[in-house]
């Protein structure tokens, strides 16, 4: 049998998003037959002895201090950026200027115009045969991807209103310490880009249709914390009595939409929701039927068929079957998947789409569009709410 040819790997930053990522090109070749063997080549970071510790713990074969080496080694094909926003821009287009493929996290950018740039450059590489993915893992959780399925097949008709949310609690503590989600600098935004930007791109993803105008609101609520303290998962505690600096993001984003088939929207991040870990919810509500999703319940699909009056009512769907998107590479029926299996699916799609020589989804095209609504957003909300066209 012929053994896969390898896809060596490089990843910069090793942090939250790195260690999921890792598990990803890990795990991915033991549960699916790829065309292509990932090849977990080298991580990069700028602290030698963290970055040599991350490369032992999470599987990689060697370390870098310097994006730049990492992206010039000639056994690296891909590069996996998992880096705060501000170096998006930078390093993606010098990889794919040198030719390496590559998987960037989400927001593309801190604005349109790094979005762009990055959007052209990726359109160059393209015609040379190297693609380049944005990381908008959550359209590879299975309930999301059988709620487009179910949309794509007229299940719900025409659909009318979109209702997103993504609720988080992490930052409801005042004392919580300033970590760089909360500098503009680089992160770009808060709420808003951070969490804002998956139920953005999930919306316009499953029902096809694309926000074409948005009237804002955004808020910080805390605009000063700890610069230091104990740092764990996203937040941690501040230290208590010490220097504080100013948070330069929202903390709270809502807004209003139209989509361009007709729809309207109501759309809502925040990381202020006490008793919502995770709670990123979409219900979308048709001519011929709705559905609801809350990731906080991931493996279930809510879906409302009015063809079932006068019995009418919303059923549960369990999606664990073999039959559902990616189900039936992993567990029996009713052995539920988790928050890492959809890294491990976006990593298997864009093997796959690499291997076939095709455009791999979403495209840093589709994510330029979100980085376009993110920016109407902001704008509609220093202007009053005012309507703004994206």
């Amino acid at each position: 049998m012929t053994q896969p040819r390898p896809l060596r790997v490089g990843m910069v930053g090793y942090a939250f998003m790195g260690a999921a990522h890792s598990q990803a090109w890990r795990t991915a070749p033991r549960f699916f037959d790829l065309p292509l063997a990932p090849v977990m080549a080298a991580v990069a970071g700028r602290d030698a002895g963290r970055v040599a510790a991350a490369a032992e713990k999470l599987g990689w074969e060697s370390a870098e201090t310097d994006w730049r080496r990492l992206v010039e080694r000639e056994d690296i094909d891909l590069v996996d950026i998992c880096t705060p926003g501000d170096t998006h821009a930078e390093i993606a287009v010098a990889a794919l200027e040198a030719g390496k493929h590559v998987l960037c996290e989400k927001p593309l950018a801190n604005s349109v115009a790094e979005a762009e740039r990055m959007t052209a450059a990726a359109d160059a590489a393209a015609a040379r045969g190297v693609f380049s993915m944005c990381g908008f893992s959550y359209r590879r959780t299975p309930a999301l991807a059988l709620a487009k399925r179910l949309v794509g097949s007229g299940a719900l008709g025409t659909v009318r209103h979109v209702r997103a949310q993504y609720l988080q609690d992490w930052l409801a503590d005042e004392d919580a310490p300033l970590t760089w989600r909360l500098d503009r600098a680089k992160s770009g935004s808060g709420a808003l880009g951070d969490i804002g930007a998956h139920v953005i791109d999930a919306a316009q993803w499953i029902t096809g249709q694309g926000i074409t105008g948005v009237s804002a609101l955004l808020e910080t609520f805390v605009k000063e914390r700890p610069v230091g303290g104990d740092f764990v998962g996203l937040g941690g505690a501040g230290q208590a009595g010490g220097p504080k600096g100013p948070v330069t993001v929202d903390d709270a984003a809502v807004f209003s939409a139209r989509l361009d088939g007709g729809a309207v929207g109501v759309f809502e991040a925040t990381r202020f929701a006490l008793g919502r870990k995770n709670a990123m919810r979409l219900e979308l509500n048709g001519s011929e039927g709705s559905l609801a999703f809350d990731f906080e319940d991931m493996n279930s699909l809510w879906f409302y068929d009015a063809a079932d009056e006068p019995n009418a009512g919303f059923r549960r769907i369990q999606v664990t079957e073999p039959e559902h998107p990616y189900t039936g590479h992993w567990w029996p029926v009713g052995h539920g998947l988790g928050y890492e299996h959809a890294f491990t699916h976006q990593a298997v799609d864009l093997v796959e789409a690499i291997a076939a020589g095709r455009q791999p989804a979403p495209s840093f095209a589709d994510a330029l569009q979100v980085q376009r609504v993110l920016e109407a957003v902001e704008a509609s909300a220093a202007d009053e709410s005012r309507w703004t066209k994206v």
